[in-house]
């Protein structure tokens, strides 16, 4: 790191630090100004002065087309180690975390995890997209930390340096499906598959394409687009003339904009031609048009409006330390949850050690979140999730139109798609199927 970095380090910041010399309404901005070097750390009661603090390193796009995402999964990280640290820390110390900005580049994730980990982070937290995930793997596993990563995403991996939030095929894409298929989803049975042109996308339509030919059914049409293409209105037109009745959209980022002024501006009805997405949620829908978005779908294990008391007070927190404008979503609770099960097994562990804290995660783990009880699957190092779909409202909220009976488990190999490959990490690891061909340059 240059010296200017290192002279960051040397005092730790926190937002209540900047609240109490600049003022509740100056809070946010002076986060901002400070973003490449956020930290917390404020030594909370119990917790002895003079202890080194747990070092962890964030892993977020703070500018580029990922901001509109990446940012507030930052903050709800910061709010949890605030959090963890206000009610005596862990191990008897505080926690500090450091998030520079990765500026939606692929190419430095790999470099920004070295740094990190060059400064001392037990672990690291974050990443969105496949590409960013699979860039930091090699540093992660050859210099033996663990990566909390809390994003849908498309299966057909489980590293032992991973924890994986977010869904995967069988718990999303497969689901969305079967019920977009189903009379109360409108028996659909052409659907137009849409995304960004990057490893996620095009696996997961690959997942999904096998899948409908279970079902009899083959996509109207299948397109992608690099990230940050903003230029939708001839796509909407070949979606239109593909004469599909919903587009299944695995679009990221801030090319969700360009996508639904365009179909504002085609006047498409989303009664008619619906768009269920898989990367949109409550933090998104504050940089879309409402009139733009309303009646349009998405497929999530978690919303803002689940009406349980567990995640009323969440949201009343989250608002109350970020401001009454700020929303929760997913991933912000998928990882809210990633970062109390590490806490959890470093606790069981009694260290900070890789190992030891994965061998306390393979003794089982739940949590009782915002979104409801999830466990981590000692076998694949993956979470249970529910699945729902929400209508998306005029005020940038959802109605939930479906949930499951109970949560389901993670299958990151789904058999139609990956037949014989499988993941048991208290057994070995890793078995081997035959290899399988995915169209297109992932």
């Amino acid at each position: 790191m240059g010296q200017q970095q290192v002279t960051g380090l040397t005092r730790s910041l926190s937002r209540r630090d900047f609240g109490r010399h600049a003022g509740a309404a100056a809070t946010l901005a002076a986060a901002q100004a400070f973003a490449p070097f956020m930290f917390v750390g404020c030594r909370p009661t119990g917790v002895p002065a003079g202890r080194k603090p747990i070092r962890v390193g964030l892993l977020h796009s703070q500018t580029g087309t990922m901001a509109i995402s990446e940012t507030s999964l930052r903050d709800v990280e910061l709010f949890a180690f605030e959090r963890i640290n206000a009610t005596g820390g862990l191990l008897g110390r505080q926690i500090e975390a450091w998030g520079p900005d990765t500026k939606s580049r692929t190419d430095l994730y790999p470099k920004r995890a070295g740094e990190l980990i060059d400064w001392g982070a037990a672990a690291l937290f974050g990443c969105w997209t496949s590409s960013s995930r699979k860039a930091v793997l090699p540093v992660i596993e050859e210099r033996d930390r663990l990566l909390f990563y809390p994003v849908q995403y498309e299966g057909n991996e489980s590293s032992a340096h991973v924890v994986y939030g977010g869904m995967v095929p069988n718990q999303q894409v497969m689901p969305v499906i079967d019920w977009l298929s189903s009379p109360a989803g409108g028996s659909m049975k052409k659907i137009f598959l849409l995304g960004s042109d990057y490893v996620f996308p095009r696996t997961a339509n690959f997942v999904a394409k096998k899948y409908m030919a279970t079902k009899g059914l083959r996509p109207a049409g299948e397109m992608y687009l690099p990230l940050g293409y903003r230029d939708f209105g001839p796509v909407v037109g070949l979606i239109q003339a593909s004469g599909a009745d919903c587009v299944l959209s695995t679009i990221n980022g801030d090319s969700n904009i360009g996508l639904f002024d365009s179909l504002a501006a085609a006047r498409v009805d989303p009664a008619k031609l619906p768009v269920m997405s898989t990367s949109i949620a409550e933090d998104e829908l504050r940089n879309l048009l409402p009139e733009n978005v309303a009646g349009q779908l998405a497929a999530s294990c978690y919303f803002q409006s689940l009406p349980t008391e567990e995640n009323r007070r969440w949201v009343a927190h989250f608002r109350s330390e970020f401001g009454h404008d700020r929303v929760t979503g997913d991933p912000l609770e998928p990882q809210w949850g990633l970062v109390h099960f590490w806490r959890e097994a470093v606790e069981r562990a009694g260290s900070l050690d890789t190992e030891a804290v994965r061998a306390a995660m393979r003794e089982g783990l739940t949590f009782a979140g915002p979104g409801g009880l999830v466990r981590l699957d000692p076998k694949t190092q993956h979470c249970t999730r529910y699945f729902r779909v929400g209508r998306i409202r005029t005020d940038r909220q959802f109605d939930i139109v479906h949930q499951s009976d109970a949560p389901i488990d993670p299958d990151p190999y789904p058999q139609i798609a990956f037949p014989g490959w499988s993941c048991d990490w208290t057994e070995g690891g890793i078995t081997r199927g035959p290899e399988v061909s995915i169209d297109g340059d992932i």
